[in-house]
């Protein structure tokens, strides 16, 4: 047990970072809310350009024909991995780092590797575990729109139609709620459309110039998106964790003030204890 004056400068350490805490999860709350806007406004966008995309590539044998659903032997493969660009959010950037390092050693393993980061965290830890990292777009969180996500989906479509790259995965965090986020690993290319089980196309639609230039334009459009969508989930995952975090942190910070609260009263009290003893000690030794 401490001197009384250690308890107290102890108290008002631990009563400054609850308020530090408590003030962090309520801008994260509000930096939630926007965020949280834009993916569920962005997902039915996202869900009905792929309906749209897999009933006018029925009968085409899964868009085998366009560049960017070519499925070659993987030789060289990437990892695109989106994290943030700052900490105190929990689990959530080891969790990228994990889910990158696991793939590395198990559906990548004897394949070149390269990795890409969205978000300085990940590439820290993965430099932390020993990896190193092709480019990094931390400059994206500054100010996140579809544009700037666009330039990065641009660059890696031409690598891979080029036949730089074989594979390309995506790896973020997909936004459920404020408390929970989903790890995902899922391919970014090749592209793979889904037929219908029927084979015949949900609408009637007529093709205008025609049905293979229609679904070569849609593909890239619905790769871009798909990039920008998992930008969207892993922010707005992003300010739930750490809103999670610094609810956490505040309530365990309560917690240890009363901790300390309850010490320093004991320790208040046996030292007032102490005295009243040497007192009634000193006056009995008067009267000896």
């Amino acid at each position: 047990m401490g001197s009384l004056k250690e308890i107290r400068n102890r108290i008002s350490s631990v009563t400054s970072t609850r308020k530090i805490t408590s003030a962090m999860k309520m801008v994260s709350a509000a930096k939630l809310k926007r965020a949280q806007d834009h993916i569920t406004k962005l997902r039915p966008y996202s869900q009905k350009l792929q309906q749209i995309l897999e009933n006018i590539s029925s009968g085409m044998a899964q868009g085998s024909d366009n560049i960017y659903a070519q499925k070659r032997e993987v030789k060289r493969a990437l990892i695109i991995a989106i994290s943030s660009n700052r900490g105190l959010c929990g689990a959530f950037n080891s969790n990228i780092t994990k889910k990158v390092i696991e793939l590395s050693q198990t559906k990548y393993q004897g394949i070149t590797l390269d990795i890409v980061v969205i978000g300085k965290k990940a590439g820290e830890g993965l430099k932390f575990k020993g990896y190193s990292t092709l480019e990094n777009y931390n400059h994206i969180f500054d100010k996140i729109s579809f544009e700037s996500s666009a330039e990065v989906s641009e660059i890696y479509m031409k690598r891979f139609a080029e036949g730089y790259y074989d594979a390309i995965d995506l790896v973020y965090n997909q936004f459920k709620n404020a408390a929970t986020q989903i790890i995902i690993a899922e391919p970014f290319l090749p592209v793979v459309v889904e037929e219908n089980q029927s084979n015949q196309m949900v609408s009637d639609y007529i093709f205008e110039p025609s049905q293979d230039t229609i679904v070569n334009d849609l593909i890239p459009k619905s790769l871009k998106i798909q990039l920008f969508k998992a930008i969207l989930d892993s922010n707005a995952s992003e300010h739930g964790a750490r809103m999670t975090a610094m609810h956490k942190a505040t309530d365990n910070a309560g917690e240890m003030i009363d901790s300390l609260k309850l010490t320093y009263n004991k320790a208040r009290q046996a030292a007032i204890t102490g005295e009243i003893l040497e007192i009634v000690g000193g006056a009995e030794a008067l009267k000896g």
